[in-house]
Parts: C-alpha cells; sequence; structure tokens
C-alpha cells in the first residue's frame, strides 16, 4: 500500500498544478487559428433580416469588423449575446453576424426577444462558410482588418474581459477611441 503514495501523490500534485495553470492562462478561450494573417474565406449568403439580400465578404472590406458564428441552438451563444449588444452599442467595430445551421425563423424571434447586435447577419444553412472559417462550435468570433485579413479568433462565448485585453488592443487607436 505505501508503494502507490508516493505516485498518487505526485499525480495528484500534478493535477493541482495544471489545473491552477489553466485556470490563470492568459489564453484561455483563444485558440490559433491557421487564418490567422491570412485573408479572411470568401462567401456570398442570404441575409437573415433583408429579405432579397445578399451578404458578401467582399462588401465589408475596407473596415475593421467582428464576425461571429452563432445559432439559436447554441446555449452559449445566448450566454454571450448582452455582451454582442453591449458591443455594438460602443460602436467600436461592427458585428457582422454568421447564422450556422439554423431554422431562419427561430433566428429571427431570437432576435426579436433578445435585441440585434448585429450590422448584417448572413445565413450558413448548409454550414459550408463556418467550415471554410474552422469554426469548432458556436460561439466563435474572428476580428478582421480593413484588407480582410484575420487578425484574431476567440472561441466561446465573447466575455468583456475578452473584449477589453484581446479584442480592443489589436483595433487602431482612432477607432478603439471612436
Amino acid at each position: 500500500m505505501n508503494r502507490f503514495v508516493l505516485p498518487l501523490g505526485l499525480f495528484a500534485l500534478l493535477a493541482v498544478v495544471l489545473g491552477i495553470g489553466i485556470k490563470h492562462s492568459p489564453d484561455k478561450g483563444t485558440i490559433a487559428s491557421v487564418l490567422i494573417g491570412k485573408p479572411a474565406p470568401q462567401f456570398s449568403l442570404p441575409s437573415l433580416t433583408d429579405a432579397g439580400r445578399t451578404v458578401r465578404s467582399t462588401a465589408l472590406r475596407g473596415r475593421w469588423y467582428l464576425f461571429n458564428v452563432w445559432g439559436t441552438w447554441c446555449g452559449e451563444c445566448r450566454a454571450e449575446h448582452s455582451m454582442l449588444l453591449e458591443v455594438r452599442q460602443a460602436g467600436v467595430v461592427p458585428l457582422i453576424g454568421l447564422d450556422w445551421k439554423d431554422e431562419d425563423a427561430d433566428a429571427r424571434s431570437w432576435l426579436a426577444q433578445l435585441g440585434n447586435p448585429y450590422e448584417a447577419v448572413a445565413v450558413d444553412r448548409e454550414g459550408r462558410t463556418a467550415i471554410d472559417y474552422g469554426v469548432y462550435g458556436a460561439p466563435e468570433t474572428f476580428l478582421v482588418n480593413p484588407q480582410g485579413i484575420v487578425v484574431y479568433k476567440y472561441v466561446g462565448p465573447l466575455t468583456r474581459e475578452a473584449w477589453e485585453r484581446q479584442i480592443l488592443p489589436l483595433l487602431p487607436t482612432r477607432q478603439a477611441a471612436r
């Protein structure tokens, strides 16, 4: 029995050290994306909110924007929604939504009930655009610069801390001050 005490104690110590490291990691919520530093994938998808209109990635070039992948079936998307409304109200950077593998009526109802933080919402019924962005699961948010280059990817519900410490510092000073 004594021969198990030392290995068990070392395992417990290792688990505690790893747990503390993960909890305090500044990169929590960040998954390095192969898109970082590369052009954002091109898309042309139907608009959720403007019938007959198409949301095109080419129309987004020339300005910074946040590209947020969400769905009504996603519990964490509901958790982040109030933060997205705050981001919109701050007016620092426009939000473009990608409604991923969702029912249009459910998504429109969701936005009517909770508020619409998005400047435009593209509908990705088949999930092809999300795949092109390398999305693992909703919600995921990408910061794209005026040249159409992905500069940052955040995985999980956007928090105030992530907004203030990880996204805002990446925006140009005059853009972040608006």
